[in-house]
């Protein structure tokens, strides 16, 4: 009897090619030939040789910032409010180390997470094109996993940063897979979407699985990924990062137990998404192995990373430097303030995007994303630091009554697109005179990278918040001979 009715099912799958779709990702293993199996056989075959010096320089100074933003955003709230859930939730796992925090400990998967939400509980992290914060999502995971290996299994310094690289190469990836990810996002926020898949490939790197669990880690990471843009702003945006590091880490240990997804996870299927899901123009790709006869070029050698000068959304700093530069003009060389009783109107031509569009934030997560803010703090103090957003900061006088006169304008020729956007700030004195400020590439941005020098003196700031200095001039000295460090103990003692 069971033998009919599989006899009369089988026609109606025929007839129906959106249930035939399903029953084929279901059930057909993956070929060779597939993009996802393309992406598994390179995050298990690429080797430390095959990254050139370029990769080696430009992930150290990434590995660098993120652990200095992390160590910073340990000081803050949100990651209060995120530790005391861990440990007040969780029965105790005394294995991976806490940002900042001498003697604590949690399992890999939480303290992936919590690291997580430090790195980005400022908005201080890096930024990449097409837009996502890529080293949060993955270092923070990477970090879990060595302390989680046993003493005589540490990973070296080279084999953390390939892990790191693959993590950061994945995400770059899938996202110039989409044309809509090229632009300031809408609907989804993208750590959230490329983060666990990052995660994912770099911890199946760290931890050598096997070719086919690297395919059902991402494909399981894609189940895991996903949240909304309503909650930029919010307290709830940095637990992106530290799910999207947690939840890639988990993936990458369910696929080490076995645990299979689909295999075409990333492929455009007809009639099933996978990866589609989240990009309407998904047009997907495959991905050269190194040992290919062309090789494999990573994204970062052909793009460097962005790094923020002040803890807040990336737009911000073009307006910022914009605003800037009017100050400089109205109070000379020296420093000083400039009084609001000067100020008729300050007009911003910025990209049209809503979530940074704030005429009057209320918290400092809404001031981090906020033109108007930003613009004014900048006008007023001549810069704007972590400072700007203490609620003393916003709550200033002299920044309301500024933030009062503030018009927008959404020019044509200036798209919410990071890598082509600029910001101008036009400012009508009282006596009717006008200046004007504008703002191509700020000094960060991946076409003018902050120096070594630079980058240092940031996370010298950051990291000196939380350690002793003997403590934060060790952690650049490892960071920076990371690639010759035999393993991966030195570091990880170093972070709390």
């Amino acid at each position: 009897m069971l033998s009919k009715v599989q006899r009369v099912i089988r026609p109606i799958y025929a007839i129906r090619g959106r249930h035939k779709s399903a029953l084929e990702v279901a059930e057909s293993p993956a070929p060779e030939d597939t993009v996802t199996a393309s992406f598994g056989r390179f995050i298990n075959g690429v080797q430390p040789q095959h990254l050139n010096p370029t990769v080696l320089q430009r992930s150290k100074r990434m590995v660098l910032d993120s652990i200095g933003v992390g160590l910073l955003g340990s000081t803050t709230d949100v990651f209060d409010l995120a530790l005391q859930h861990c440990q007040h939730m969780y029965a105790p796992d005394d294995i991976s180390s806490v940002y900042g925090r001498k003697g604590t400990r949690l399992s890999p998967t939480l303290a992936a997470f919590v690291n997580g939400v430090a790195a980005h509980s400022m908005d201080f992290d890096d930024t990449w094109h097409p837009a996502t914060h890529p080293s949060g999502a993955v270092l923070p995971a990477l970090l879990a996993v060595s302390d989680m290996l046993p003493s005589n299994s540490k990973p070296s310094g080279l084999n953390l940063l390939l892990a790191f690289n693959v993590g950061i190469e994945i995400q770059g990836r899938l996202m110039r897979f989409s044309n809509e990810a090229q632009n300031i996002p809408k609907r989804f926020h993208p750590p959230t979407v490329v983060g666990p898949m990052g995660s994912a490939a770099a911890c199946a790197r760290l931890l050598s699985l096997e070719r086919s669990q690297c395919n059902h880690a991402l494909a399981i990471a894609a189940s895991l990924s996903g949240a909304p843009m309503a909650n930029a702003a919010t307290q709830c945006k940095p637990l992106h990062i530290g799910n999207a590091a947690r939840l890639g880490l988990e993936a990458a240990l369910l696929a080490s137990r076995g645990l299979k997804a689909s295999s075409l996870v990333l492929d455009a299927v007809p009639g099933v998404a996978g990866f589609s899901a989240f990009y309407e123009d998904y047009a997907p790709k495959h991905l050269t192995s190194p040992e290919e006869e062309d090789g494999h070029a990573f994204l970062l050698e052909e793009q460097d990373m962005g790094f923020k000068r002040f803890p807040a959304h990336l737009g911000m700093h073009w307006v910022a430097d914009a605003a800037a530069s009017i100050h400089k003009v109205l109070v000379g060389v020296k420093s000083g303030h400039i009084s609001p009783g000067q100020v008729q109107d300050i007009l911003l031509r910025i990209p049209h995007s809503k979530y940074i569009n704030r005429p009057f934030p209320e918290s400092e997560h809404q001031a981090r994303h906020s033109f108007q803010f930003n613009a004014c703090s900048a006008l007023l103090d001549g810069e704007v630091t972590v400072q700007s957003f203490s609620p003393a900061a916003l709550r200033r006088s002299d920044l309301l009554a500024l933030l009062s006169r503030v018009r927008v304008e959404h020019p044509h020729d200036n798209p919410a697109n990071f890598d082509r956007m600029y910001a101008e700030v036009q400012v009508t004195l009282v006596g009717g005179n006008i200046l004007t400020g504008r703002c191509d590439t700020f000094y960060g941005h991946w076409r003018n990278p902050l120096t070594n020098e630079s980058l240092r003196n940031k996370f010298r700031s950051n990291a000196g918040a939380v350690l002793p200095q003997e403590k934060v001039e060790g952690l650049i000295e490892v960071v920076e001979g990371l690639d010759r460090l035999e393993d991966c103990t030195h570091l990880l003692s170093q972070l709390q």
